[in-house]
């Protein structure tokens, strides 16, 4: 890897070393993501990020207490019915 010297501002620089502690990386990891980040906005020759680029972060962010939604079909097909029902409820 290559060293890069980069000034910044003290508020900046301050920001960085407390996400470093909380995240318990470098501060040269947390320069770099945010980074990678930053220049990952033209993707696909868009200068534009899409609805998932930006819903990327969310992923797996939220735990439902369930292991096996991803391979229990009867829950998958059950919560699929229960959804169509909802939406033909009629309301008053």
């Amino acid at each position: 890897m290559e060293v890069i010297s980069i000034k910044l501002p003290e508020e900046l620089r301050a920001k960085i070393a407390r996400e470093a502690r909380r995240r318990n990386v470098s501060q040269s990891t947390i320069v770099r993501e945010s980074l990678e980040r930053a220049l990952a906005v033209k993707r696909n020759g868009r200068d534009q990020l899409s609805c998932a680029d930006l819903a990327g972060v969310l992923v797996g962010s939220i735990r439902s207490g369930r292991t096996d939604l991803s391979t229990n079909k009867r829950l998958l097909a059950d919560t699929i019915t229960a959804k169509s029902r909802r939406g033909r409820q009629r309301r008053r």
